[in-house]
């Protein structure tokens, strides 16, 4: 019998890697943005300023292909300043 080993994945590292096969938490934000907190992920919701994310019943969730988008979306704008 085989068991399988449960490692943390760093999102940081995957979404370089590619796509993980799972949606974002907030939780995962604040971690690859290095933000101070998860209400500065909730502030950015409130103000529509940051990715767009999604309900699932109560939770927050982000799609990692849509928080690709917007950075690579605030990388252009960056840029063209």
């Amino acid at each position: 019998m085989t068991t399988r080993r449960t490692e943390s994945i760093d999102p940081r590292a995957t979404l370089r890697g590619g796509l993980p096969d799972r949606y974002l938490t907030p939780e995962d934000l604040v971690t690859m943005f290095s933000l101070p907190s998860v209400e500065t992920v909730y502030a950015w919701r409130r103000k529509r300023i940051g990715p767009p994310g999604f309900r699932v019943g109560k939770h927050l969730r982000y799609d990692p292909a849509t928080v690709r988008a917007w950075v690579n979306e605030q990388s252009a704008l960056e840029d063209a300043a």
